[in-house]
């Protein structure tokens, strides 16, 4: 199917681009319109396939906390908790060498402009992310060795297996945390019910057997709509079945900067004795590394450059109190020495500051867990 990219005049679709950048840009949406063309006769085949089941269905909530928000009284009078998340991906990527129709177009080092191979291998995609794997992850490790801090890892079981070193160091050299954030790094969006269940119950075994940590903590990010919803209840499978321990947080969330409780659809007719609630730890996408391979990243989507808007979005929380802040990283972006110079700078600069919790998301949902415990219908729980 030949498709022709239609394009739009630079100052209407990218205004506040320079007319340089809007033809980097729009070189990449011609080159990614046929694909995008190619693949849309079977996005209504996958919808029918994608069915949301309602008792798993977490309802939207535009209330929030309110004016006074929340104050989480973390440990010793911190005035905030700070997470450092190192998403663990390379390797989990797609890649024609792991069974793929192409390569990872994501999150790679030439940005929109990368593109991918067609059922071919694309070195340059490739040895990016092997990058990430052999160098950057360590550079990584040694800074948080050098401040003394823990960090949660989102770990992707076929990564941790290609580098089994990094999973046998975060476990038992430097206490890190490993969360679960899937077999591989792909979209798992369209699984049915019971192949979702499996799913889960697959990633969390993996990096079990991989690490010796059984994950207690999820972030997909690439899952079905009943994912999320139905965490809890798989978990307690799992327990049943194997001993293994109930799930203790959930970070697929976006829409807060304190922990949060919420109940769960299909506890609706237990006795609140019986309803065990989940608790939510969000996660963030403006403070995410990330940003560095996304137009227009870091350079001027807040008019300031990556080190200036963590320490901005810190001084904020720090200021209001009760607040944690994600700091998302991955090995292939911040690992690379000059951006890792940059984090160094704010590592520094929050080391410097009185009242500072860093810790793991686990250490954070176990403090939350115990100073508010699950109280149905209430998103703080009840104080302790």
């Amino acid at each position: 199917m030949e498709v022709e990219a239609e394009l739009c005049p630079p100052s209407i679709i990218f205004p506040y681009f320079p007319i340089s950048t809007y033809h980097t840009v729009v070189l990449e949406h011609a080159r990614t319109a046929k694909l995008l063309a190619v693949d849309s006769h079977n996005q209504e085949a996958i919808r029918k396939m994608v069915q949301s089941h309602d008792q798993y269905q977490l309802p939207r909530d535009f209330e929030g906390f309110g004016i006074d928000s929340h104050d989480c009284q973390w440990p010793n009078k911190a005035r905030i908790a700070v997470s450092f998340v190192l998403n663990y991906e390379e390797g989990g990527e797609r890649s024609i060498l792991e069974g793929d129709a192409h390569s990872e177009p994501y999150l790679w080092e030439k940005g929109s402009s990368g593109g991918h191979r067609e059922g071919a291998r694309y070195l340059n995609a490739e040895q990016d992310f092997e990058y990430g794997i052999r160098v950057g992850v360590w550079r990584l490790m040694r800074l948080f060795r050098e401040f003394g801090w823990k960090i949660t890892i989102y770990a992707v079981a076929r990564a941790m297996e290609l580098n089994p070193r990094f999973g046998e160091y975060c476990v038992k050299e430097a206490g890190h945390e490993i969360a679960n954030h899937g077999l591989r790094w792909l979209d798992f969006w369209d699984l049915p019910l019971e192949k979702d269940r499996q799913y889960v119950k697959d990633s969390c075994n993996k990096l079990k057997s991989l690490t010796g940590e059984f994950p207690v903590g999820v972030y997909f990010g690439r899952s079905t709509p009943n994912t999320p919803g139905m965490l809890p209840e798989i978990y307690k499978a799992m327990q049943k079945e194997q001993g293994t321990p109930k799930l203790l947080y959930s970070s697929e969330c976006y829409n807060d900067d304190v922990p949060y409780w919420v109940d769960l659809p299909y506890e609706k007719d237990l006795t609140d004795s019986e309803k065990e609630g989940m608790l939510l730890v969000p996660y963030s996408y403006d403070t995410n590394d990330g940003k560095f391979h996304m137009a227009p990243g870091f350079t001027s989507s807040a008019g300031q450059l990556y080190t200036q808007y963590l320490i901005s979005t810190f001084d904020c929380l720090y200021r209001e109190g009760g607040k944690m802040m994600n700091i998302p990283l991955h090995s292939r972006i911040t690992g690379k020495a000059g951006r890792s110079e940059a984090l160094r700078e704010f590592c520094e600069y929050i080391s410097n500051k009185e009242g500072v919790w860093v810790t793991t998301r686990k250490e954070i949902a176990e403090h939350y867990r115990e100073k508010f415990p699950y109280k149905p219908g209430s998103r703080t729980g009840s104080a302790s």
